[in-house]
């Protein structure tokens, strides 16, 4: 490592001050640890959020749960309420990584993050989620903007993810061994405002696949899934699979999760 600041406030306002005099932001530190130690990453003031318990924790609110940013992935696969409300949800929580991450690791950081094939992002698009932040309240369909890339400013915190409950939802990754992250991930959700279908690890970062969610609006089977071409020129290529093993993936895992969202 190297000489920096630490800095553990207590509350969002003084987290949010620090962002905005150009701090780094700690959560859960799954991503951003591992980058400081190979030197990916140098911030020279660093903020742990830990402390403040405003931004943990889970409720209802209507037919949505609000899930605080700094809530932690084996919280949100544990809790009760998620369980009832979105199973879906707690079941991909419940597929994170390995337990210690699932220990650290946080809704917040991973939906900030925005790796390209991460998990959360897939659940938040799929589901129409509403991300709530220290300065707005933005769409998820505004929010990811690519590879590592939001819609957050400098300096705005993600505080909370309001989720809310479909009529049925499901999510199927194919693991990459190592990582563990989504070779590719598909997360299927029929919901008041129509079918929606979110992938992830299949390029630059998570994006809804309208050629399923038409298919899948119309029919909401298993054999729908499968009867939709999926064009591997619009997904990724590299050591781990070609453009096309991952198009076949996704045809397959798309048709899996629908038959578990249907059970």
């Amino acid at each position: 490592m190297y000489t920096f600041t630490f800095e553990r406030p207590s509350t969002t306002a003084e987290a949010a001050r620090l962002a905005a005099s150009g701090a780094k932001l700690l959560a859960g530190g799954q991503t951003l640890l591992a980058s400081m130690k190979l030197r990916l990453s140098s911030p020279e003031t660093l903020v742990d959020l830990g402390g403040i318990k405003e931004l943990a924790g889970i409720r209802k609110e209507g037919n949505a749960l609000v899930i605080g940013a700094m809530t932690r992935h084996a919280d949100v696969a544990a809790s009760a309420d998620v369980k009832a409300a979105i199973p879906a949800l707690a079941d991909l929580a419940d597929h994170i990584g390995d337990r210690q991450v699932r220990a650290m690791g946080t809704l917040g950081g991973a939906v900030a993050n925005n790796d390209p094939a991460a998990d959360y992002p897939a659940a938040v698009l799929a589901l129409g989620a509403t991300v709530h932040t220290t300065q707005r309240k933005l769409a998820a369909d505004d929010f990811f903007q690519g590879m590592f890339t939001t819609a957050l400013n400098d300096g705005e915190l993600i505080t909370a993810i309001g989720f809310p409950s479909p009529k049925r939802a499901a999510y199927m990754k194919f693991k990459q061994p190592a990582s563990r992250f989504a070779l590719i991930g598909v997360f299927v959700a029929q919901t008041d405002g129509g079918v929606r279908v979110a992938v992830t690890g299949g390029g630059n970062g998570v994006f809804r696949h309208q050629g399923l969610e038409d298919a899948l609006g119309k029919r909401f089977t298993p054999e729908a899934a499968a009867g939709v071409k999926i064009d591997a020129s619009e997904l990724s290529s590299d050591i781990h699979a070609s453009a096309a093993y991952r198009a076949n993936l996704v045809s397959v895992l798309a048709q899996r999760a629908v038959a578990k969202a249907l059970e």
